[in-house]
C-alpha cells in the first residue's frame, strides 16, 4: 500500500492506494468516533462490494446501513440526492454520522454534497471503485450534482477525511469504464508531467489490460499531481482550474447529448483533442504534438470525434462553465506538453477547433455518440 497526503492544514487527509483495502478496518479509523455509518452506493457496485465493506465497518462497533441509488450520470440530480437525505433523516443520522461513498464519480460527488449539506456539514470517506474516481474525482473535495443546463453547476467544496482506493475493484470495471478513467490519467500527464505522458504512451496495452502494477503507478502519480494542485489552490482560484483541461468542451458534450450518453471520461478525452487543437491555433504547441496526444487518446479506445451539435450550440453550452468570467469563456490550453495555462481565446479560433474536429457539421444531437 502507498499513502500520500492532501495538505490542507487541519483538514489534511490521506489517500491510501493498494489492494484489498476494503477489508482493512484500520484504514477506516476515522469512523471510530461516529455514532453511525451510512454507506452510499449504487445498484451496480453495492452487490459487488457493499457486504464486504459493511463487514469491515461493523468491526468498529457502529451501526452500518447502506443506501443504494440508481446507477448512472443521468441520476446525478436533486431527486436522487434527496434519497440520501430521506434515509439519513428516517434512520436517525446526526452530526456525528459518517458517510462512506462506495462507487464511482457520481456516487462520490453526490455523497460528498450530501455530507456538505446535511446538518450543515458532516464527515465522509471516499472509497472510489472506478479508475476515473480513483485518479480524479475522489480527491480534492469537489462535490455536487448536475443541472440540465450545466454539469456540476450545483455543489460545494467539502473535503473527505480519507480516500481509500482499492485497486482490486478495478478488476470488475467494464472495458468502456476503464478507458474513460484513462482519459483523466492522460490529462494529468498532458498538463503537469511530460515524462508521465511518455510512460502512458509506452504502457498503453498494459493499462488497457488493467495490470495491477501499471494501475498502481497510474493512480499514484495522478493522485500526486492532483493533491499537489489542490493543496496549492483548494477552491480553484487559480492553478486548480488547469485540472479542467478538456473539460470545457467535454462538459458541453455531456450536457448537449444528455447526461449518460457519453461517459465523463469519453467526453473529456474528446475535449482534450479539441483543447490541444485550440492550443496549437494559439501558437503554443505544434501540430505534431496535437497529433501525438490525439493518437494516445485514441489508443485508449476513446472517441476523438465529437457529436455534431453545431458550432453555435457548443458555444452556448460552453458559456455555462465555472471558469467563465464576465461572460467570457476561459479555456485550459497547453502552453507545452506537461504544462497547462488558463486563457481566453478568440471565438473564431474556438470555432475553427470545433470545425476541425467535426463538431460543427450538422445539427443532429445524436450523431457522433461513441
Amino acid at each position: 500500500m502507498k499513502t500520500l497526503e492532501v495538505d490542507l492544514g487541519n483538514r489534511s487527509y490521506p489517500i491510501h492506494i493498494g489492494t484489498d483495502l476494503i477489508d482493512q478496518p484500520e484504514l477506516f479509523q476515522a469512523c471510530a468516533k461516529a455514532t453511525s455509518i451510512f454507506i452510499v452506493s449504487n445498484t451496480t457496485v453495492a452487490p459487488l462490494y457493499a457486504q464486504r465493506l459493511t463487514k469491515t465497518l461493523q468491526t468498529l462497533g457502529k451501526p452500518v446501513r447502506t443506501i443504494v441509488l440508481p446507477d448512472g450520470e443521468s441520476y446525478k440530480d436533486w431527486k436522487n440526492l434527496q434519497l440520501i437525505f430521506d434515509d439519513l433523516l428516517q434512520f436517525g443520522a446526526d452530526r456525528q454520522t459518517m458517510l462512506v461513498a462506495l462507487g464511482g464519480g457520481v456516487i462520490g460527488d453526490m455523497t460528498g454534497f450530501a455530507a456538505a449539506s446535511f446538518m450543515r456539514g458532516i464527515r465522509f470517506i471516499q472509497v472510489p471503485t472506478t479508475l476515473l474516481a480513483q485518479v480524479d474525482s475522489s480527491v480534492g473535495g469537489k462535490t455536487g450534482i448536475n443541472h440540465p443546463l450545466g454539469k456540476n453547476m450545483i455543489g460545494a467544496f467539502h473535503q473527505p477525511v480519507a480516500v481509500i482506493a482499492d485497486l482490486n475493484t478495478l478488476k470488475t470495471l467494464p472495458a468502456r469504464e476503464l478507458s474513460a478513467g484513462l482519459a483523466e490519467v492522460i490529462k494529468h500527464g498532458a498538463i503537469a508531467d511530460a515524462a508521465f505522458l511518455d510512460w502512458i504512451e509506452v504502457n498503453t496495452q498494459t493499462l488497457l489490460a488493467c495490470d495491477t502494477q501499471a494501475m498502481a503507478h497510474a493512480v499514484l502519480r495522478s493522485c500526486e499531481i492532483k493533491s499537489a494542485v489542490v493543496s496549492a489552490d483548494e477552491r480553484e482560484g487559480g492553478i486548480r482550474a488547469t485540472l479542467n483541461f478538456g473539460h470545457t468542451f467535454g462538459h458541453a458534450i455531456e450536457a448537449g447529448m444528455g447526461y449518460g450518453e457519453w461517459l465523463h471520461g469519453e467526453a473529456v478525452g474528446c475535449g482534450m483533442v479539441m483543447g490541444a487543437d485550440l492550443s496549437c491555433r494559439m501558437n503554443y504547441i505544434t501540430p505534431s504534438e496535437v497529433a501525438r496526444l490525439t493518437k494516445i487518446i485514441e489508443s485508449m479506445n476513446l472517441p476523438i470525434k465529437p457529436p455534431q451539435l453545431g458550432g453555435q450550440r457548443y458555444m452556448e453550452l460552453m458559456q455555462v462553465d465555472k471558469k467563465t468570467e464576465g461572460g467570457q469563456i476561459r479555456y485550459v490550453v497547453l502552453e507545452k506538453i506537461g504544462k497547462a495555462i488558463i486563457q481566453s481565446a478568440p471565438e473564431v479560433l474556438v470555432l475553427e477547433a470545433l470545425t476541425a474536429a467535426g463538431a460543427e457539421i450538422g445539427t443532429e444531437t445524436g450523431a457522433g455518440a461513441p
